[in-house]
């Protein structure tokens, strides 16, 4: 398979700073609908920022990332899709279950053509349907290649590895591959290759990150799957609040709003001084802030609510805003430098 060269920069293959700095295996992990394709993407980011080499891989066959990053759908192939902060590069890659198989047979058999005929009877997808935990050890060790890839001559090629992970009521299954393929087999290439991957997933070199909204049935999905990731010993790392809108007024005026002790006649006033055109009638425009104001009062309640639950994990939490114009190259890069500052790389 092509991969990057290391000509031309400074290869450390240590892993970033932050509040991570001994992981090479960024994992990310999310209730769908919460964001977690986006987030990865800018934690590749800046991950990569300052001169970084990372892959940003997906493992679901969604093209997700080809859309965030506008390039035509992915190939299995590791391709260049961003120039990161102040110098740094992201590679993508969307790992096919099928091509995975055929690397494995190569690098274990030296039987890449044998797999190719394998293909075209159709007998790959079905050993993959039969057997998911076969599966499941192709996409994760494809992951756990990258990170070794150029290890034992002392030039890593990339410095990270983020991936773009199922979703988190499946996560713990997907990772803990040696339980997956245990009833398939005892001894063999096949054992000895989920072990190595369980040997780094399992190891301070990988983080599973929780992405959420806060809101309940995702923060309840996020600690569920915080619980039984320390189940299976499998590394937690921090939990990502995504779309973080904040309140939009003081204090007072969200316990006013709440209660329903806000001052009418001072909403009025406001109205009025804001000259809007005459159509728009200054009393209905009132009654219409007043309820939004009880209802954005009541949402500032309970995310606070979810995010002291949040708070119990004891995991480090980083918020990223809502991005009111939409996910864009540059709203990514924006979320890539929040997560900067908050300490995450």
């Amino acid at each position: 398979m092509p991969s990057p060269s290391t000509a031309g920069r400074p290869v450390t293959g240590q892993p970033r700073g932050g509040d991570w700095p001994k992981v090479r295996l960024h994992v990310v992990t999310g209730k769908g609908g919460t964001g977690k394709t986006t987030v990865a993407a800018a934690l590749a980011l800046a991950l990569a920022s300052g001169g970084g080499r990372v892959l940003l891989m997906e493992v679901e066959g969604r093209q997700g990332i080809a859309q965030l990053f506008d390039t035509p759908p992915l190939p299995y192939e590791e391709r260049l899709v961003a120039v990161a902060p102040d110098g740094g590069e992201v590679f993508a890659l969307a790992v096919d279950p099928e091509a995975a198989l055929l690397d494995y047979l190569e690098m274990f058999y030296n039987m890449r053509r044998a797999g190719t005929a394998l293909r075209k009877l159709g007998a790959i997808d079905f050993a993959t349907t039969i057997a998911p935990g076969v599966r499941d050890v192709l996409l994760t060790g494809k992951a756990i290649e990258a990170v070794k890839r150029g290890e034992r001559a002392g030039k890593p090629v990339y410095d990270a590895v983020v991936m773009d992970a199922p979703p988190t009521g499946r996560i713990a299954r997907f990772l803990n591959v040696t339980s997956e393929v245990a009833g398939l087999a005892k001894v063999g290439p096949i054992k000895s290759q989920s072990d190595s991957v369980m040997g780094v997933i399992r190891s301070p070199r990988t983080a599973v990150h929780l992405v959420t909204l806060l809101e309940e049935m995702p923060v309840q999905e996020t600690l569920d799957g915080i619980e039984e990731l320390r189940e299976s010993r499998l590394p937690v790392g921090a939990v990502i609040v995504n779309m973080e809108r904040g309140p939009r007024l003081p204090p007072d005026g969200l316990a006013a709003a709440l209660n329903g002790t806000l001052d009418a006649a001072e909403v009025k006033a406001g109205v009025e001084a804001a000259r809007l055109p005459r159509k728009l009638n200054a009393n209905t425009v009132t009654k219409t802030l007043m309820v939004e104001a009880a209802q954005h009062a009541e949402r500032v309640e309970l995310e606070q609510t979810e995010r002291r639950r949040l708070d119990t994990t004891d995991q480090p939490i980083y918020e990223l805003p809502e991005m009111n114009g939409g996910i864009d190259l540059g709203a990514l890069y924006a979320m890539a430098r929040i997560l900067r500052d908050q300490g995450a790389v």
